[in-house]
């Protein structure tokens, strides 16, 4: 069962990807959803706003940031990172 913010995250992945949210799965890159770099950023900026959260400027260099986007799983991981950080409860 997904929490509400792994809901959440998917459907923003989903929107942006333009794919239907059942067809999202933990396992897939951005790349393989389709995401370009446009839709990356439109991405961040949704989870942003849905959450309250800022997330890193550099989110896009593995190397150096915390915040994951290799994958969806890895995305929704940093958020709940981020989101337990400000001391919000997640679902």
């Amino acid at each position: 069962m997904r929490s509400d913010v792994q809901e959440q995250i998917i459907n923003i992945i989903a929107r942006e990807a333009v794919v239907d949210p059942a067809q999202v799965r933990q396992d897939m890159t951005l790349e393989e959803l389709g995401l370009d770099s446009l839709g990356l950023v439109e991405m961040i900026f949704a989870i942003e706003e849905a959450f309250g959260v800022s997330v890193p400027f550099n989110a896009n260099e593995q190397q150096q940031s915390d915040f994951d986007i290799s994958s969806v799983g890895a995305v929704i991981r940093a958020v709940e990172r981020l989101i337990a950080g400000r001391g919000v409860a997640v679902a």
